[in-house]
């Protein structure tokens, strides 16, 4: 027998306070997470032109470049010089907002989570300046990349987590109670969550010539599947809980844009494969192709959160404590 979850305004009230005390939201903290977070996506996008503009070795030392802290910046210089200066600018932003969460934030684990970016930050510098003295060694190069997915899906955590939106509870959403069958929606969250980013790793090793392009089609079509069956699982039973629904949305036509750029951009790069220099159609395509891959990875981390946010402090049924159900 379906069961539902009848909540009524009069408790929605009754649960707010404890919620406001146990979550109290900064507007100004929250505001800088998303910054962070939105300075991160930039740093990701000025790494993918690095390499999409073959500019890897145009500084030759690390930290400085060429035994300053401002070369002239002209060639591949501009690309790598400049991620670089976005790279640090990025990490100083990671020590305030780490410290402002030590200072203000009440949940130990969004503490720790702001500590865990800083440390993911600090271990991506030391990386990207292993790649530059190493000479972009393959393996190097693509930890350099996976960890700056996770340390921008970290930051949009945060800006999530930091929000008032986070506290609360819609009156109208009304959650069923679990299927029987086949895994349960958390389960299907963190399924996506690990082949997204199985399938950035391979893109990783692919950009890097690392891997061949056959496992990179067979990760995308597994990622398809894996998005399809959540959307099919959230339009059947939880359409009506937003939270869930519209990040739910946003994942399945993200992945359907990535398809595209994934198609575009690699018969592009055998297009151009002969050319001199990248050419900017090429460079364009494969950097928003990275771009959006970043930004799946952080929405899909998003909705699992979203997901556990809505239910994980129910019962396993989905059922709040105090709150009547009706058969």
């Amino acid at each position: 027998m379906s069961r539902s979850v009848t909540l009524s305004r009069k408790t929605l009230n009754s649960l707010s306070p404890q919620a406001s005390a146990e979550y109290p939201a900064s507007r100004g903290l929250h505001r800088f997470a998303v910054f962070t977070a939105a300075s991160t996506f930039c740093l990701i996008v000025a790494g993918a032109l690095v390499t999409s503009r073959d500019a890897g070795l145009s500084v030759p030392d690390w930290p400085l470049s060429y035994g300053q802290l401002m070369p002239e910046m002209v060639g591949g210089v501009f690309y790598e010089h400049g991620h670089r200066m976005i790279a640090s600018f990025v990490g100083f932003l990671s020590i305030i907002l780490a410290v402002w969460l030590w200072r203000r934030e009440k949940r130990r684990w969004v503490r720790n989570l702001g500590w865990a970016a800083l440390g993911a930050v600090i271990a991506q510098g030391v990386l990207g300046g292993m790649t530059v003295l190493l000479l972009l060694p393959t393996p190097v190069s693509v930890a350099h990349a996976c960890l700056a997915q996770l340390f921008f899906s970290t930051t949009a955590i945060l800006a999530l987590v930091t929000s008032r939106s986070w506290n609360r509870l819609d009156a109208q959403s009304q959650p069923r109670a679990p299927e029987t069958s086949g895994p349960s929606l958390p389960a299907l969250c963190v399924m996506a969550n690990c082949a997204i980013f199985a399938q950035l790793l391979m893109g990783a090793a692919f950009r890097h010539k690392g891997i061949g392009i056959i496992p990179h089609l067979i990760g995308a079509m597994v990622v398809v599947a894996i998005v399809f069956w959540l959307l099919a699982r959230v339009a059947r039973r939880y359409s009506g809980v937003p939270e869930i629904f519209s990040w739910t949305m946003a994942l399945n036509g993200l992945v359907m844009m990535q398809l595209v750029l994934g198609a575009g951009a690699y018969w592009i790069r055998e297009a151009t494969r002969d050319a001199v220099q990248p050419l900017w159609p090429m460079v364009a395509i494969t950097v928003g192709h990275v771009a959006l891959g970043a930004l799946i990875l952080a929405v899909s981390v998003v909705l699992t959160f979203q997901v556990r946010h809505v239910f994980g402090r129910r019962h396993e049924s989905f059922e709040p404590q105090g709150v009547p159900v009706t058969t």
